[in-house]
């Protein structure tokens, strides 16, 4: 226990250190009244349709806890869902709350220098990432004492796992409807503005212009922020359960190293977050990788003496775990490189995709689902061997059964770094939204040339953290089947293998279903975007045609209109998706039962992770295309070629930012929700 300070100290730390950041962004200069209006019009949409979107998500909340309440008749696992579904919900609040006010300061700051603009987008994203993983663990910690964790350790994680479901669904739903409600205005904006008017993008004649970046943040920073910390919880709980077959070594120690793990990873970030900084010719990115190289180094330095403090035993060697964790963080590091080269125009992917838009819109579609099913392959092969490696180390530790135990270390390894890839993550929002008002209120071409330079680092980042997201939600989605299989086998009174025999009809069948509703769940979320596209083509389309003067510049198009018809779509086409996630694994474990729900539970992990690498990665390559070809490339902006590039875009956007986020989700969501309706299924 001599490290378990470290625990609220790292929690409260991260929450002292994002409300610096909140009041040090605030404190900043405001800009001119053009500005504000503008920003003032954002803020309005995003906060609004946050407010609107929660409490549809609270009502379905509380109707999920009653039913947990009543089929496994314990409270716990209704209170722990009900806090976990807050806590999440409240972080996705405060990053959202900062964007929206942090994007007319970055846009202020970008009038005075490069460095300014940087430093205030970073803090505002940094409030999200602190304020996400602060919660968390501090969230988790509470539960697990509150239910018992000092006087019985080895039942009290088994009592939390509603906190990592509570968390899922909000994250799901928050995800969803973010994404479909920011894909929804863009795709509106971009066809009807683009396309069909032929004006640039972000122009204050476009209608749906303000949606478009109302979108930018609840798709990025609220739902983003209710993943990250949906993946946080759910790790850190299902390692925990882990660690109870390891109480006869280490103690509780095995069971809270996660939350200690997680805390020195908060301390790490903050500390790497004052290194961003940049000159007024440096490249934006150059700054951020410096931050995220020192981040994980000080992880790594923090991971040996709390391995060695924590999973030392009789004939157990801790550097094998420490080991582990190195791998994890490494991990992370991989998947930035993998993402970068399949979606940046810097590399042969995006380029090739370029290239097949001279000869039109079917073949740059072509090429981008080509690009898209190649991206799956390293990424596969890269968590096959962390997977492997961890396992090996931790058979190799000495600890009976340690294999699945390196896997946790590992997974915590790359979590560790998770503060800081979403304060990145929602740096990406805040640097496109400050493009924008730039470019609204008319400010001069220089001002415009650094926010264009943020926003192009911004798009890198929202890119790299969703390759993270869903490598740090394959390593997760393993070390919660294994907890799932552990307790199946406590349910049982199993002391040896629980099989899952592949062979047996209804395993098969649980398996088959997994795969059909990656597919269903996809095919739902892509059209529900296009369903709210088309009400905002119509708005768009009629505003044009029946307000004399928007073209000219002479009059102001109807914002609030848009802004409020893309709320009113996303809110109801969000529904029926999550449905789909909830109720499938609930009927296949209580039809076909645990060890068909278990094969459920793998195969839809597995399908999950390589449709979302595909969606991912194929919407990031298609997106830049199009950037490269906006640069001058193969004829430049208004060519056959871009004309093109926008509608491989258009395809893109709802792969990348609906349903691929949202399928990051959905393989950990299966996995507590099977975890947390284990008895059931026996």
């Amino acid at each position: 226990m001599e490290l378990f300070p470290i625990i609220p100290a790292g929690g409260i730390l991260g929450l002292l250190v994002a409300i610096y950041m909140t009041m040090s962004v605030l404190k900043e200069d405001t800009g001119p009244r053009e500005m504000q209006s503008i920003a003032a019009a954002i803020r309005e949409g995003a906060m609004a349709f946050l407010n609107r979107q929660y409490r549809t998500i609270a009502g379905l909340a509380i109707i999920v806890a009653v039913l947990l309440a009543f089929l496994t008749r314990q409270y716990h696992t209704a209170i722990a869902f009900i806090t976990g579904a807050f806590a999440s919900a409240l972080s996705g609040y405060i990053g959202m709350y900062v964007a929206v006010n942090a994007n007319l300061r970055v846009a202020a700051g970008a009038r005075k220098s490069l460095n300014k603009a940087l430093t205030v987008a970073f803090r505002g994203g940094a409030v999200t990432g602190l304020a996400v993983t602060a919660l968390s663990l501090l969230g988790v910690t509470i539960l697990f004492y509150a239910f018992g964790g000092a006087v019985n350790p080895t039942r009290a994680p088994l009592n939390i796992v509603g906190f990592g479901f509570g968390a899922s669904f909000v994250a799901l739903f928050a995800q969803l409807g973010g994404g479909i409600y920011t894909k929804a205005a863009d795709v509106g904006a971009d066809l009807v503005g683009k396309v069909e008017a032929g004006i640039p993008e972000d122009d204050p004649r476009n209608p749906a212009v303000v949606a478009d970046l109302v979108g930018d943040n609840v798709g990025d920073c609220a739902g983003r922020g209710a993943d990250l910390f949906e993946s946080t919880a759910a790790e850190n709980i299902g390692a925990m359960i882990l660690g109870i077959a390891l109480f006869p070594v280490f103690g509780v120690k095995g069971i809270i190293f996660p939350l200690v793990a997680l805390a020195a990873g908060i301390i790490a970030s903050i500390i790497g977050m004052f290194f961003v900084h940049a000159e007024e010719n440096q490249d934006p990115m150059a700054a951020l990788n410096r931050g995220y190289i020192i981040t994980s180094i000080i992880a790594m330095i923090f991971l040996y003496p709390i391995s060695h403090t924590m999973l030392s035993g009789p004939g157990v060697n801790f550097i094998y775990f420490y080991g582990a964790g190195i791998i994890g963080i490494v991990l992370s590091f991989i998947f930035v490189l993998i993402t970068q080269y399949y979606t940046s125009y810097s590399y042969r992917p995006v380029k090739e995709i370029a290239r097949a838009s001279i000869t039109g819109p079917a073949t740059n579609i072509i090429s981008g689902v080509a690009v898209g099913f190649e991206s799956t392959a390293l990424p596969v092969i890269f968590i096959s061997l962390a997977i492997l490696g961890a396992y090996w180390l931790g058979q190799q530790s000495g600890l009976p059964g340690g294999g699945l135990y390196g896997t946790a270390v590992a997974t915590m390894g790359m979590l560790s770094t998770a503060a800081y890839i979403l304060a990145m993550d929602t740096y990406g929002p805040i640097t496109d939204n400050a493009g924008g008002i730039v470019e609204m209120s008319g400010a001069p071409a220089e001002v415009r040339q650094r926010t264009d330079r943020l926003d192009a680092s911004g798009n890198t980042t929202k890119a790299l953290t969703k390759g993270y997201a869903i490598g740090s939600a394959a390593l997760a989605t393993f070390l919660l089947f294994s907890a799932y299989i552990d307790e199946v086998k406590l349910a049982l009174n199993i002391k040896g293998n629980f099989p899952v025999d592949i062979g047996k009809p209804e395993v098969f069948v649980g398996a088959f279903i997994a795969a059909m509703m990656v597919f269903l769940f996809s095919s739902t979320a892509i059209r529900a975007v296009g369903n709210a596209a088309q009400y905002v083509i119509l708005e768009v389309r009629r505003q044009f045609k029946e307000i004399p003067g928007i073209m000219e510049g002479t009059a102001k198009p109807e914002y609030g209109t848009c802004v409020d018809i893309v709320t009113r779509g996303a809110l109801k086409e969000m529904i029926l998706p999550g449905i789909i996630v909830v109720v499938t694994p609930i009927i296949v474990g209580l039809v076909l039962k645990a060890e068909a729900a278990a094969a459920f539970l793998m195969v839809g992990t597995i399908t999950g992770v390589i449709v979302a690498l595909f969606l991912n990665n194929g919407g990031g390559a298609w997106d830049n295309a199009k950037k490269y070809i906006e640069l001058g490339n193969y004829g430049g902006k208004g060519s056959e070629a871009h004309k093109a590039g926008v509608v491989g875009d258009t395809v893109g956007d709802p792969f990348k930012d609906t349903a691929g986020p949202s399928l990051h989700v959905l393989v950990k969501l299966i996995s507590t929700i099977t975890l947390v309706l284990a008895a059931l299924f026996i």
